[in-house]
């Protein structure tokens, strides 16, 4: 059982718990309950520059350690993290709400980046060749960019910020961790347990912080931050590449979604519906490659929405660290309230409520699993980012129009397709406008693969070779022999 009392949250810095300058805490609760779980440190721009000094003092001895030194301990931080697996997993339970099997899952995501780039931290390969002129030879090397600020959100408060740290480490950055004041234990938890796998102190800061604008811009503003990482809402995402701008900052945005989920008359039904849950239902639908719009193929729309409502009905709703739960609440009070306006205005303009559309009366920010058809084009829920768990139902006639339907958003994060027939779904996936396809799948995520969208859905790629180099500069040297 998870004892919240022994829980770290005072800012760390430099290796070490340290107070924060401010005397008033911030206050962390459980949605499942609307209880206060505890209190964490609030960090002070004054804080915020002590973590850059941390980490700007860490930067040259992690920089030349033996990327073999480095692969390591980034090893050990896998495993420290896969054997505390239970307890991560209560603690994001008790402080995102997340159901245990969905937060048990998100652990093994997280501590697999860990595995990834220790393996990806000794191969930062460069290039030979010889001009074409032939005067000179180009040798291509990659260097660590530098003191990184990592902000996370709240919706996988592990997986999040291992997807940052870990290729950051790898490369051979130092940085500083924002996490979301909604779930920032996790993210304390995780710093704690590097620091036991062997992670040298300044190198992996975490501070929380209640006014996270001045906090951040305070980083920002600092001329030895020269990379900022950030997961969250594309109107945030634009407002700190603003802010960045002011630097020339190294910036990685992974923002907002839209993702259409594309059913050809020919997919295998059985599969669909299977992918359509996972697609929709992982961490209750709040996520950012969450399946925002189902588009079917109108000759099986009526069997996949009476399919897909079935199997929505039949999840179990309940604390997210109860062992039975399904689908723990929503985050919090303002994310329960706008999934409900977006069904009700949806309902309101004639779209067909097929099961759920309530919000519980009871405490917590629970509401039902939610199917609805005939949702016109000009409802909110056809252009905004649900983060609920609320599957909307579309229909095609042909596939230029699903496509279409597909592309009609400024997101480009990812986009699921089912077809029988290869040959199609390797077409149409060239012509889905996102980073990610999942195709005959229901889930994209892979440490191995690169992560990112396109249009407004962010920059840069994370995970895979690529998310080690989005922490390193390429340098060139010319020179003859």
């Amino acid at each position: 059982m998870l004892d919240v009392s022994k829980l770290s949250t005072n800012l760390f810095i430099g290796g070490k718990w340290v107070n924060s300058e401010r005397g008033t805490p911030i206050a962390v609760f459980n949605p499942s309950t609307e209880e206060r779980i505890t209190t964490v440190a609030d960090a002070s721009e004054a804080d915020a520059t002590r973590a850059v000094d941390a980490a700007a003092e860490a930067a040259l001895g992690w920089a030349t350690t033996p990327a073999r030194e480095r692969a390591e301990i980034l090893r050990r931080c896998f495993e420290v993290i896969t054997r505390d697996t239970d307890r991560l997993a209560e603690l994001i339970s008790l402080e995102n709400g997340k159901s245990l099997r969905d937060a048990r899952s998100e652990v093994a995501y997280g501590a697999e980046f860990f595995r990834w780039f220790a393996e990806e931290a000794v191969r930062p390969f460069g290039d030979i060749g010889i001009a074409p002129s032939g005067a000179n030879r180009i040798l291509v090397q990659y260097q660590p960019i530098g003191v990184s600020v990592l902000i996370t959100p709240w919706n996988f408060p592990a997986a999040m910020a291992t997807r940052k740290i870990a290729p950051a480490l790898a490369a051979g950055c130092t940085c500083v961790l924002k996490p979301a004041t909604e779930t920032p234990l996790t993210a304390y938890a995780i710093a704690e347990l590097l620091a036991e796998a062997g992670v040298p102190d300044g190198t992996v800061n975490v501070i929380t912080s209640s006014t996270t604008a001045p906090v951040v811009n305070t980083m920002l503003a600092d001329p030895r931050v020269r990379k900022l990482s950030f997961t969250g809402s594309t109107e945030v995402g634009r407002l700190l590449l603003r802010q960045a701008a002011n630097q020339v900052i190294h910036s990685s945005m992974e923002l907002g979604g839209n993702a259409p989920f594309v059913v050809c008359a020919d997919a295998n039904l059985d599969d669909a519906i299977e992918g359509a849950m996972i697609a929709k239902m992982r961490n209750g639908g709040e996520a950012c490659t969450a399946a925002n719009r189902f588009i079917v193929h109108e000759s099986i729309a009526e069997n996949f929405t009476t399919r897909l409502a079935e199997r929505m009905s039949a999840l179990r709703i309940g604390p997210g660290n109860a062992p039975d739960t399904d689908c723990g609440p929503l985050i919090n009070e303002t994310t329960v309230s706008k999934v409900k306006a977006l069904v009700d205005e949806a309902v309101e303009k004639g779209a067909r409520l097929v099961c759920g559309g309530e919000r519980l009366n009871q405490p917590g920010f629970y509401y039902t699993p939610t199917v609805i058809s005939n949702v016109p084009p000009e409802a909110r829920i056809a252009r905004e980012e649900i983060f609920g768990p609320v599957a909307p139902i579309y229909t095609f006639r042909d596939e230029a129009d699903a496509i279409a339907h597909a592309n009609d958003t400024e997101y480009g994060l990812v986009a699921y397709l089912y077809t029988s027939d290869l040959s199609r779904g390797l077409k149409l996936s060239e012509q889905l406008e996102a980073g990610m396809i999942a195709l005959n799948r229901g889930l994209v995520s892979d440490p191995a693969a690169p992560f990112g969208g396109v249009k407004q859905s962010g920059l840069g790629r994370e995970g895979a070779h690529h998310g080690m180099l989005e922490f390193m500069e390429a340098k060139y040297v010319a020179t003859s022999w």
